[in-house]
């Protein structure tokens, strides 16, 4: 079987396109896989791809940023969408091209404006599945009144959790649709798990205002008070490196709290640490909870939406804590941080509790959803029933949010016609 992943660039850094690559690499042992890049701005990806994944650019953008198509705006991406500027009728052209000639059996968007690509411009023959990386609160009314139009021309439409499986089927009308969590998967370790002995708290990701690491600091400036010899290394790159730089001068932190630069792959850090550390306000999933943890380390996580609670589990494999919340955030690093038994214990709980997300799994998963929608196009299998009541039920509250979003939606542009208007 031949599957086929549309990705918004392989160049670049970030969550999903780790995922993408990990889940990829793992398929290709049993399958043919491509990863088909809509955007490419360097000459190699950061990130090492199996040989047994072939890689398709098709706007480059080192050669292609003027191109007169380039210079024109999408008209099937849709414009709610987060990248929209990013998009053009240049890449129109070039996705639904390489979706019209595909030989894959089965296409997976990874964002919802390539899902949007897929619905509207694949080969009825191809098995398309969604993937959402994100989650479907963060997605503006207009955006998600889009999106209901689209999707049901998906036959799978996968989130990275449960909770926003669940709001996908109360929220969304999309029938004949299976909505599934697929979890991210984490490739098995290469080295040795951490011993629970570095006196070294690791946190990991993009520095922006959401991951919070601001709040991470302050919350360590309460161990480093009491445990002058442990230290935080904060590895990533973002806009908020030089405010992130001067908090910790403020602090009187900078023989304690470290901000590392990017590092890929991350497991060669993990393992140099005890505890790991994430402050988010918001966490689709939580793709460096899994890593570490599968490296042997406790997580002490903010309880966001909707990742952290679904992978750890509160005083046994890690703490959760509350959102916002300095002092509890300094309070549980603290704990593990005197407590050597119970750090230990707990790290090699999570690298148990976690082989859950060993690729080996997923790709079982992702198989059992390629055959599922393979029967109900054959008409083997009934469409899926909302498993959470009847379906009238399930029918009328869609409708309920889908007129909600429509409204919020047409009010948005009404607005951005009055002030278009007044300039």
């Amino acid at each position: 079987m031949k599957i086929s992943f549309l990705l918004h660039n392989a160049y670049g850094i970030g969550g999903t396109i780790t995922t993408t690559f990990n889940l990829a690499q793992a398929l290709a042992d049993r399958h043919e896989v491509e990863i088909v890049s809509a955007m490419r701005h360097r000459e190699h990806p950061n990130f090492t791809l199996d040989p047994k994944v072939s890689l398709k650019p098709l706007v480059d953008l080192r050669h292609e940023r003027k191109h007169p198509l380039h210079l024109r705006p999408a008209r099937v991406f849709p414009a709610a969408e987060y990248r929209y500027r990013q998009y053009s009728e240049l890449t129109d052209r070039r996705i639904g091209a390489c979706l019209a000639e595909t030989e894959a059996d089965v296409v997976i968007g990874t964002r919802p404006g390539l899902n949007v690509h897929l619905a509207r411009q694949a080969p009825e023959q191809v098995i398309l599945i969604g993937q959402e990386h994100l989650t479907l609160d963060h997605h503006s009314p207009r955006l998600r009144t889009a999106l209901r139009r689209a999707y049901r021309q998906l036959d799978t439409l996968t989130t990275v959790t449960e909770a926003d499986a669940a709001a996908y089927r109360r929220q969304m009308r999309l029938p004949g649709v299976r909505v599934e969590a697929l979890p991210n998967s984490v490739p098995d370790p290469v080295l040795p798990a951490a011993d629970g002995t570095a006196k070294v708290v690791v946190a990991a990701g993009r520095l922006v205002p959401v991951k919070r690491y601001d709040l991470l600091i302050e919350a360590f400036a309460l161990v480093a008070a009491h445990h002058p010899d442990w230290h935080l290394r904060i590895y990533g790159q973002g806009e908020e490196h030089g405010r992130l730089r001067e908090l910790i001068g403020r602090l009187g932190l900078n023989n304690n709290a470290f901000l590392m630069g990017a590092a890929a792959p991350m497991e060669g850090e993990w393992v140099k640490g005890s505890i790991a550390a994430t402050a988010a306000d918001f966490e689709p999933f939580g793709m460096t909870i899994v890593e570490a943890m599968r490296c042997g380390l406790p997580v002490v996580s903010t309880d966001c939406p909707h990742g952290p609670a679904e992978i750890i589990k509160d005083g046994v494999d890690g703490r959760l804590v509350p959102v916002g919340d300095r002092d509890a955030l300094g309070v549980a690093l603290l704990e593990l941080v005197r407590d050597d038994e119970r750090r230990r214990l707990m790290g090699r709980t999570a690298q148990e509790n976690t082989r859950r997300y060993a690729p080996a799994l997923v790709v079982e998963r992702v198989e059992r959803l390629i055959d599922a929608a393979r029967s109900a196009r054959a008409g083997e299998a009934p469409a899926p029933v909302p498993p959470d009541g009847s379906r009238i039920q399930h029918a009328l509250i869609s409708k309920g949010f889908a007129a909600r979003d429509a409204a919020y939606a047409m009010a948005s542009g009404a607005l951005r016609t009055v002030r278009r208007g007044r300039r």
